[in-house]
């Protein structure tokens, strides 16, 4: 099959293209590569891709595509999702059956501060793949939706079937309306389409702005971490292998629209590892994985943050066989040695 893959230089679309190409499938990654974070980091996993990345995004234009050394059937192409015209050309060229989109403006904090880039490409991007599935037979798309979409809700564990009409963030806000407009189109064109909401994920690769590589950073620098709402927060994390191995689960799984309710091939499952942490232990590991204790300074909740995510991924698990298998201390430890190596860019 071939399989197209958004956002392929991000922490969880990396991975996802690795572990498809790994298995043999012919495989097109697309990212727009852009410098919201360290780029340093997009050109390393694409590197563990096969991917040999200029050495500025200067010299790297929009649309040129390169070829994996490691997996014959392996591409990337720089490219931006809102960019309709190039993105249904590609379509039509590559003639895809699945489509994995997991391109999109990250950041919960940043949405507070720079709001036009999330419908960009989280709305405006997600409706031109919309539309691209729909003129060109895709067997099933997969896109990512967020554990942030439950907002407000203070009812945990998280099920599909809670409430999710009260965001708390406009990242948040434009995840949702992902999920309603996937529906729409599943309905209206007959797309099997499947969301993901995807909780805490953290390893090797993961995003430099986020508190696993914050802390480790600050720890090993001797520098103080920010520990916000006072270190009173806990969160659903779960290994990157986990996701991605989930995620393919749900890609070779489409819903069917015979037995889809209401006649609607579209489905959401929760995605994590339904364990969930508190802050200080989660930081407790890292110490003990890194040998040395942090400097804390505690500070207030931050605008746009909940205070606990916790997924309850019984349906993932009944429907689909997903069952993650990397503990905490496990998974600390593997990130760790990572961050240590060579491989990391950012050492």
């Amino acid at each position: 099959m071939k399989v197209l893959v958004t956002g392929a230089a991000g922490f969880i679309g990396s991975k996802i293209m690795y572990m498809l190409s790994e298995r043999g499938e012919s495989v097109v990654g697309i990212d727009n590569l852009n410098d919201y974070y360290d780029v340093r980091m997009k050109y390393g996993r694409l590197a563990v891709c096969g991917i040999q990345c200029p050495d500025t995004q200067a010299e790297w234009p929009y649309g040129v595509g390169m070829r994996s050394s490691v997996f014959p059937e392996c591409r990337f192409i720089r490219m931006d999702i809102a960019d309709r015209d190039a993105l249904d050309a590609l379509f039509q060229e590559e003639g895809f059956d699945y489509v994995v989109n997991l391109a999109a403006q990250a950041g919960v904090r940043y949405s507070i501060t720079h709001p036009y880039e999330y419908l960009k490409s989280n709305m405006d991007g997600f409706l031109n793949v919309l539309e691209s599935c729909r003129h060109h037979q895709i067997k099933h798309l997969v896109f990512a939706s967020s554990s942030s979409v439950y907002g407000m809700n203070d009812k945990v564990p998280y099920s599909e079937e809670d409430k999710t009409e009260t965001p708390v963030s406009l990242y948040a806000a434009s995840k949702k309306s992902d999920e309603l407009m996937a529906h729409s189109y599943a309905k209206l064109y007959g797309i099997p389409v499947t969301g993901l909401r995807y909780f805490t994920v953290y390893g090797p690769w993961g995003r430099p702005d986020m508190s696993p590589m914050l802390f480790a950073r600050a720890i090993a620098d001797g520098e103080e971490i920010k520990v916000f709402n006072n270190g009173d927060m806990i969160r659903d994390f779960t290994y990157i292998d986990d996701i991605a191995e989930g995620t393919l689960r749900v890609l070779y799984s489409s819903p069917v629209l015979t037995t889809a309710p209401d006649a609607v091939p579209y489905r959401v499952y929760n995605i994590g590892c339904s364990h969930p942490v508190r802050l200080m232990d989660f930081i407790r590991e890292l110490e003990e994985a890194m040998g040395k204790e942090a400097i804390k300074r505690f500070l207030p909740m931050q605008p746009g943050d909940v205070y606990q995510t916790n997924a309850d991924t019984t349906r993932l698990e009944t429907e689909i066989g997903y069952r993650p298998s990397v503990g905490l201390h496990e998974g600390i430890g593997k990130f760790i040695s990572w961050f240590r190596s060579a491989e990391n860019p950012l050492k």
